[in-house]
């Protein structure tokens, strides 16, 4: 069975297609990652521009063409932050619905913390003991901690990169001023929730997720995303303390020839270092390890459980092809519904599970 996830947010649409079975660990067969470039284009009034809508839609519909083309069977397109948060959302989804021929979900932010520390979870399995994630967004930031499979904690907060860069990094390189105001906010935002994590206990492993960290940690020395999964990637406070003095130092065309960082995120990687350094600081975090498995792989994993556990879940055709299929995206608690493509290749299994986000 070939199924695929598209994940919608501020950065690219990616699609990431596995043929997955029962037991099975979710690995690529193939990527493709279509630009959307939403953290610019979001109006005062809370409203993604005509640019941005035109954009996102543009990108759905290659990636569901290339989903097509190769074959996927069962597709789980979801939005995140960006188009969630969006005070003009519904019309977002219409007009993606009205070119692509899919109708994209919106998990929310709980929703998905739950199901990245469920991939989490997968991947370093009981002997982890208690786990605390933190995965770093474009328009979030998301916290879980637990034991189970399920977590006892999971949080979504508003300080993603792209966020706080929009709203508090106006100019570039950004003044000391600025990055300030970023570790205020994100320190203000983090203090209602420290509380609650400390009252549930310290966590065993603290591991990080998302393109943020693992940009970070490749800054800092850690193997490329070509070494596989299994390489040990780790950020340390002191060393994403040095590499913060070092970007914020220099404009974003500079950042982009930086070791790991992509030109896409080149701009807001300051205002997620600003985040990353503030959040670790608040919970009194010196190292944390980076988990190569994330939303995307929460979400497979999710549905391999759900086919192996229960009856499948209603289907709804593909518009594009008659034998493809799009089921609701299999959540802990329910989604929620809203109402030229770069293919590239498998490459090797340690590849494959990595999701091949090189840098």
């Amino acid at each position: 069975m070939r199924l695929a996830v598209l994940d919608i947010g501020s950065n690219s649409a990616q699609l990431q297609v596995v043929d997955a079975s029962s037991g099975a660990p979710p690995l690529p067969a193939h990527a493709v990652k279509e630009p959307t470039l939403l953290a610019e284009e979001l109006l005062p009034d809370g409203t993604l521009s005509a640019t941005g809508i035109d954009r996102v839609a543009g990108a759905v519909g290659r990636a569901v063409d290339a989903a097509v083309r190769l074959g996927v069977d069962h597709l789980y397109p979801f939005v995140t932050a960006a188009v969630r948060d969006a005070a003009n959302r519904d019309a977002v989804i219409d007009r993606v619905e009205a070119e692509a021929g899919v109708r994209p979900q919106f998990l929310s932010g709980e929703d998905e913390a739950g199901l990245t520390y469920f991939a989490a979870r997968r991947w370093y399995g009981w002997s982890a003991g208690r786990l605390l994630l933190v995965d770093i967004g474009g328009g979030s930031m998301e916290l879980a901690l637990g034991r189970d499979v399920e977590p006892e904690l999971a949080v979504s907060l508003p300080v993603g990169a792209g966020r706080m860069t929009r709203e508090l990094l106006t100019e570039d390189p950004p003044p000391p001023r600025q990055l300030k105001a970023v570790r205020k906010r994100a320190r203000e935002t983090l203090s209602e929730v420290l509380d609650r994590l400390r009252w549930e206990g310290g966590p065993r492993r603290v591991v990080v997720t998302s393109k943020t960290f693992k940009q970070l940690a490749r800054l800092a020395g850690a193997p490329p995303q070509r070494k596989g999964p299994f390489a040990r990637r780790e950020l340390k406070l002191a060393d994403l303390r040095k590499q913060l003095t070092k970007l914020a130092a220099v404009p974003a065309a500079e950042r982009a020839r930086f070791r790991g960082v992509s030109r896409s995120r080149a701009r807001q990687i300051v205002a997620g270092a600003v985040v990353a350094e503030a959040t670790l600081t608040a919970l009194d975090v010196t190292s944390v390890e980076v988990c190569p498995w994330a939303l995307r792989e929460g979400i497979l994993l999710r549905h391999l459980e759900d086919v192996a556990d229960t009856a499948a879940l209603p289907l709804q055709p593909l518009a594009r092809r008659p034998s493809a299929t799009v089921r609701r995206l299999p959540t802990a608690h329910g989604a929620t519904e809203p109402g030229p493509s770069t293919v590239e290749s498998a490459g090797t299994p340690e590849e494959r599970a990595s999701g091949r986000e090189d840098g």
